[in-house]
């Protein structure tokens, strides 16, 4: 059975940190594809950040995040992260996880003073 559980958003000042996490099952985070995306309001979404199936784990960054976030994983515990650094205003979005082909529910971040 599939589930994919995000959990750490919550409200932050601009320049904090926060860090995302899901935790999955009914899929392999050591196997499968994995990404992080983002939609604010009113706009399409994005993607954030990805780590490649293949052999290298390959990692993608999206520009606005680039030297931010990082993401990682935990293949014993299943579970993906992402490591939100000096947060701004316009992070402020729901953000998901992806995993293989299948999406989390979504977890909502604030940035705001």
């Amino acid at each position: 059975q599939l589930q994919l559980v995000e959990s750490g958003g919550g409200l932050v000042q601009p320049g904090g940190s926060l860090r995302l996490s899901c935790v999955a099952s009914g899929v392999n985070v050591g196997r499968d594809a994995i990404g992080w995306f983002r939609q604010a309001p009113g706009k399409e979404r994005e993607v954030i950040s990805c780590i490649n199936s293949d052999e290298f784990g390959s990692k993608y960054y999206a520009d606005s995040v680039t030297g931010r976030f990082t993401i990682s994983k935990d293949n014993a515990k299943n579970t993906v992260y992402l490591q939100m650094n000096r947060l701004k205003l316009e992070d402020t979005a729901v953000y998901y996880c992806y995993i293989g082909a299948d999406w989390g529910q979504g977890t909502q971040v604030t940035v705001s003073s």
